[in-house]
């Protein structure tokens, strides 16, 4: 049974409040569906006149569509208003994404087998946009996870946008970062609206190729909407982290890192497990501690309120409950975190030890923050040098190459019931007998 506690339940795990903790649902709410349908077809319909009255209603901002751009003498200005810490800290964060990124860059590659010359050619994407949370918050951080990659993988273009805050201002850290990490086009816009306008172009926002970047429940519906027409990096849900401890972790590390994350988003998914029970009553003692000190923000009460310790007999079996539950971030806060990495099967990004929280991972040490979530661990990947990249297949085949292969598929086209497919290939055994004909009579 769990442990009545204003904060943090502690549950064995045979307890049956384990099995609901690890199991989410992926789904939308209707309401918020239709919703997103009709601000896409507005946008769609009228242009940057929807955006601009999209925008009063929603973030209580007026602009004229000459407004919606932001124009390069503010970013400049944006400087004037950042700390030169800052600065430093946006460029060395810059550095290390790019040096990680740019560590595995697929190239274009052929092979000849024989007659046959195979390969992939690896190109860029055009144009991408980029969507940057706004409004009353910022997010340089986010700026440089989704830009930087895009930049090392060689995207022509990069068009960021995001929501203007009060008067329409844009964050000075949001467009210093920008500048920094290589945008050439920012708009004051948000929502579904930023989204559509992205995926279908307007007056004055080009139409991208693929859009990438975390937002709200709006912003997620209308990426899944425009799919297809545009490419698109994940649906990302209410952050999360999962945590696994054994007797050697600091309590007071592990409420931090609990409450860090639960700090995100009201929805935010936190879970402790855990081999020590001491260890479980002494974070729990910290959760509440600390979330007196913070001053008992409600968004944090609200995440808390899903939050548990769940305490297990070993090891193996916290990893198998971690791997079950395939969280966003997964940290390791035990005694050798690299003799269990191999056995991380479903995780977003993986923290070892107790020196990488992560918070270290949404800033500066490089790889990115831009994670899947809701489980989809189990079959998609963090973003990365590869979403900005797209793969053509070639074949050449010669004379001789094709001999040998033409029986095969011609039965294969026979068996799918395929006629064309197999006329396809008899073509090019009847242009080899007339060749190999015209060549004999060009000798002789």
């Amino acid at each position: 049974m769990a442990e009545e506690r204003k904060m943090l339940r502690v549950l064995d795990f045979d307890d049956p409040e384990v099995e609901q903790l690890l199991e989410r649902e992926f789904s939308f709410p209707e309401e918020a569906v239709r919703a997103v349908e009709a601000i896409i077809a507005r946008v769609r319909a009228e242009g940057d006149a929807a955006l601009c009255a999209l925008t009063a209603q929603f973030d209580r901002v007026k602009l004229t569509p000459d407004e919606l751009e932001v124009p390069e003498e503010e970013v400049t200005a944006a400087y004037r208003e950042v700390s030169s810490e800052f600065l430093e800290a946006v460029r060395l964060a810059r550095d290390r994404i790019f040096d990680f990124h740019a560590k595995r860059v697929p190239a274009t590659w052929s092979e000849e087998d024989d007659g046959s010359v195979l390969g992939q050619v690896i190109r860029p994407v055009a144009r991408v946009g980029v969507y940057v949370p706004g409004g009353r918050a910022r997010y340089p951080s986010s700026v440089l996870m989704s830009v930087v990659p895009a930049r090392v993988a060689g995207v022509e273009e990069i068009v960021m946008v995001t929501p203007p805050g009060p008067a329409g201002r844009i964050d000075p850290h949001v467009l210093v970062a920008a500048r920094e990490a290589g945008v050439d086009r920012i708009f004051r816009v948000g929502g579904a609206q930023a989204v559509a306008a992205l995926a279908y172009g307007t007056e004055r926002v080009p139409r991208v190729d693929k859009i990438v970047g975390p937002g709200n429940l709006y912003v997620t519906l209308a990426k899944r909407a425009v799919f297809g027409t545009v490419g698109i990096d994940i649906l990302a849900g209410p952050s999360e982290v999962v945590i696994i401890a054994d007797a050697s972790a600091c309590p007071r590390c592990v409420a931090a890192d609990l409450l860090a994350q639960a700090e995100h988003d009201p929805e935010a998914r936190v879970l402790l497990i855990t081999t020590s029970l001491e260890v479980a009553a002494g974070v729990r003692e910290e959760v509440e501690a600390a979330f007196l000190a913070l001053g008992e923000p409600a968004a944090l009460r609200e995440a808390l309120r899903s939050a548990a310790a769940v305490v297990v007999p070993d090891l193996p079996t916290a990893m198998a409950y971690a791997n079950r539950f395939a969280p966003e971030h997964l940290e390791l806060l035990v005694a050798e975190p690299f003799a269990w990495l191999e056995r991380v099967k479903n995780a977003g990004a993986v923290f070892l030890g107790n020196y990488a929280p992560v918070p270290m991972g949404d800033y500066v040490a490089g790889p990115n923050h831009v994670l899947p979530t809701g489980g989809t661990a189990r079959f998609f990947s963090p973003l990365g040098v590869e979403d900005f990249l797209k793969r053509t297949n070639f074949v050449f085949l010669s004379a001789d190459s094709f001999d040998r292969l033409s029986g095969p598929a011609a039965l294969l086209a026979s068996v799918e019931g395929l006629p064309a497919h197999r006329l396809a290939i008899e073509a090019r055994r009847v242009k080899k007998g007339a060749d190999a004909k015209k060549e004999g009579t060009d000798n002789g």
